[in-house]
């Protein structure tokens, strides 16, 4: 079995590198798997804390984790959704061409 500390530092490792992912990228395709990436850290937080205080008793942090994936995905759509319209008026996806769309 995987011991907490493991769990926990990868989760921290994932959200580092969606932080690092968020700030340096220039794609909003890039910056939008960042986001995911540090969804996905706080899913396993959830996960862990859950094993971590309740031992097996109770699975409130796996369903919360559950529904936080539902609402990932969702939000995925829809920024990928939003990024097709954006390439279809800019032809690019780049963070720069967006303050074209100010005006």
């Amino acid at each position: 079995m995987i011991q907490i500390n493991c769990l926990l530092i990868l989760s921290a490792v994932m959200m580092f590198a969606g932080i690092f992912g968020f700030i340096t990228r220039r794609s909003t395709l890039a910056i939008l798997l960042s986001i995911e990436l540090m969804l996905n850290a706080a899913d396993i937080n959830f996960a862990v804390f859950n094993r971590l205080l309740f031992n097996g008793q109770n699975v409130d942090g796996f369903f919360f984790t559950l529904f936080s994936i539902a609402i990932t995905a969702a939000e995925s759509a829809i920024a990928i959704a939003i990024m097709i319209n954006i390439y279809r008026s800019l032809k690019d996806i780049s963070v720069e061409k967006l303050e074209k769309m100010k005006w």
